[in-house]
């Protein structure tokens, strides 16, 4: 998947998942909050350009939406310091981490790696990023997930237990970031099923809409 960000264009390389972010979620789920950040990843088939139909998984029965801010890695860097962080960033936008929750459920409980639930092919929607620039407040952006015009999460990037700067200042101490990277955030509470033939709409004021039809 390839974003134009102003005069640059950049190509999805990897993408970095933030599990356990909002406290809200962790206990709808019944978790307890993370000391650190949870990581996962997905590979770049995972993503889904808005407009474009999501196939359901057929390995499972209970696929979940999760919205989530994106944000896009635009330099380079390795063990960068939250202070600098900022200057890391290309853009920003809204994606889905969809999850088959019945399947990472068992996974979980056989103590199995649990990616087969997380990272199959179409399960990371990604909206249409825009330009940061430090006007945005990375503080302060809220969002919202609705499914067949039904209003299901709000959620707003203040709420994060471990704020944007922290993560990529987390993620490069152990991967190199690099231009095209894509950091999943994590999700508010209101996670829920998702059925073929729902259309997902995901909103920011900040940041624009998109929408997928499920196939």
């Amino acid at each position: 998947m390839r974003f134009a960000l102003g005069s640059r264009n950049l190509n999805a390389q990897r993408i970095f998942c933030i599990g356990k972010n909002y406290a809200e979620h962790v206990k709808e789920l019944g978790g307890s909050a993370p000391g650190q950040p949870v990581v996962f990843m997905k590979p770049v088939s995972c993503l889904v350009p808005p407009g474009e139909s999501i196939r359901m998984p057929t390995h499972g029965s209970n696929l979940h939406h999760e919205a989530e801010l994106v944000v896009v890695i635009g330099k380079a860097g390795k063990n960068i310091p939250e202070s600098d962080a900022v200057a890391h960033i290309a853009g920003l936008t809204l994606g889905l981490d969809l999850t088959l929750r019945d399947v990472q459920a068992d996974m979980k409980k056989k103590g199995w790696p649990w990616e087969i639930s997380k990272a199959f092919d179409h399960s990371a929607p990604c909206g249409n990023p825009i330009a940061y620039d430090e006007n945005i407040p990375l503080d302060n952006i809220p969002f919202q997930c609705s499914v067949n015009s039904d209003l299901r999460q709000t959620g707003n990037s203040g709420e994060m237990m471990f704020a944007i700067p922290h993560l990529i200042h987390f993620l490069s101490g152990i991967w190199e970031l690099m231009p095209g990277d894509l950091i999943y955030t994590g999700t508010p509470s209101g996670v829920g099923p998702l059925h073929s033939g729902d259309r997902v709409t995901l909103h920011s004021d900040l940041l624009g809409t998109f929408e997928w039809p499920l196939a």
